[in-house]
Parts: C-alpha cells; sequence; structure tokens
C-alpha cells in the first residue's frame, strides 16, 4: 500500500537534503524553527528562491552575523 504524504517533499536549494515543506502549515514546518530578522531574511532570499532546510537556515544566519562584523 503506497503511503500518502500529507506535504510535499522537497530538497533544500543550498545542501540538496529532502524534507516535508508545510507551506501551508508554516508554523508546523521545519523552517519555522529558525527566527530570522528582516536584515537577515533579505540576506537568505538575494542569494535563493526555494526552500531551505532548518540547518541551512541556521548558517546563513550565523554568516550573515560574520558578515556584518566584518564590515
Amino acid at each position: 500500500m503506497p503511503v500518502h504524504q500529507k506535504h510535499e517533499i522537497v530538497r533544500c536549494e543550498r545542501c540538496g537534503s529532502p524534507f516535508e515543506c508545510k507551506a501551508n502549515s508554516f508554523t508546523k514546518c521545519q523552517c519555522a524553527k529558525v527566527s530570522l530578522t528582516l536584515n537577515e531574511t533579505q540576506y537568505v532570499s538575494e542569494q535563493y528562491d526555494g526552500c531551505l532546510c532548518a540547518g541551512c537556515l541556521m548558517a546563513l544566519k550565523e554568516e550573515f552575523a560574520i558578515l556584518l562584523n566584518i564590515r
């Protein structure tokens, strides 16, 4: 019997790992675990168009913080 999934399985645009995207239930999506400021969100959206896994969002958040300290 095939397994029916409620949400789409997508690949992270940054690392390629698969994860369940819950865009229609955003508060339950794995990406909602990473809180981004408006500037961090803009930084991410300037580099990527699609969904990113929580691990990559956290890495980009840290990368942005490092860039702010360099400038």
